[in-house]
């Protein structure tokens, strides 16, 4: 999605959470000075070599999803790329699925989405507010190809192409990349593994904007968006549908 379309959604959930643009700002400015000298260029292109064209699976961490199911698509069929939503890179290693791309905050089991670095995955690492610490400890440490977004208007090496949480900002991504059509696989908007009720409340908020944004890239968006369900079948995803989220 271009960013004029997404920028009016983006501030109603800056409103909505509180996130204070200069802050946003500053985690920008921070992640563009971390990247390598090879990621200072546009990094549209380098995703749309891995995913223009091409089925786009997006794997998320539903509880007891797993990695997605390769097996199951036909023998004939081209080999499709996956977008890991962070701690999904951990299940798609565990398969020896190395994805093709992984869309990350540094909020989950970065050691692994370091390794699948190492072994070939792009890296999207997202900067906002309440990172910066994790920022300056882990960009440096990937020895391989990386990138950066965040949420404001696209700077330099920093794109914003839409979406908001891991998940459906790599749907997003994928669509913007010119994927073929997008599988959401290991996504749930119903579940949360938080016990306190504050922070518990503030998950589900934002899954519930996931699932929304989900919807409306679905609907507006030109690439066909399909759930891809534990029982092997694909259901076309819109409003309503509860068997698809992200953590």
């Amino acid at each position: 999605m271009e960013y004029n379309a997404w920028a009016p959604r983006y501030e109603r959930i800056r409103a909505e959470f509180g996130f204070p643009f200069p802050q946003e700002e500053a985690a920008a400015a921070l992640l563009e000075s971390l990247l390598p000298e090879n990621a200072r260029s546009d990094p549209l292109p380098r995703i749309r070599a891995r995913l223009e064209g091409r089925e786009v699976i997006v794997a998320g961490l539903a509880p007891l999803a797993g990695p997605p199911p390769l097996w199951r698509r036909p023998a004939e069929a081209r080999p499709a790329a996956v977008v890991a939503a962070d701690g999904a890179t951990s299940s798609c290693l565990a398969a020896g699925i190395v994805p093709s791309v992984i869309v990350t905050d540094l909020d989950g089991p970065i050691p692994s989405e370091i390794a699948a670095n190492r072994r070939g995955s792009l890296v999207v690492v997202h900067a906002h507010g309440d990172n910066m610490a994790a920022l300056r400890e882990w960009v440096s440490q990937f020895p391989g190809e990386v990138v950066g977004s965040w949420a404001g208007p696209p700077r330099g090496p920093l794109l914003d192409v839409g979406g908001f949480t891991d998940g459906d900002r790599a749907a997003y991504l994928a669509a913007h990349a010119g994927a073929s059509r997008i599988l959401l696989w290991g996504f749930d908007f119903e579940h949360v593994d938080e016990t306190d009720p504050t922070a518990r409340a503030r998950k589900l908020a934002k899954l519930g904007w996931a699932r929304r944004l989900l919807e409306d890239l679905a609907a507006l968006g030109p690439v066909p968006i399909v759930t891809w369900n534990a029982d092997g079948s694909l259901v076309p995803y819109g409003p309503g549908r509860k068997d698809a989220s992200t953590r």
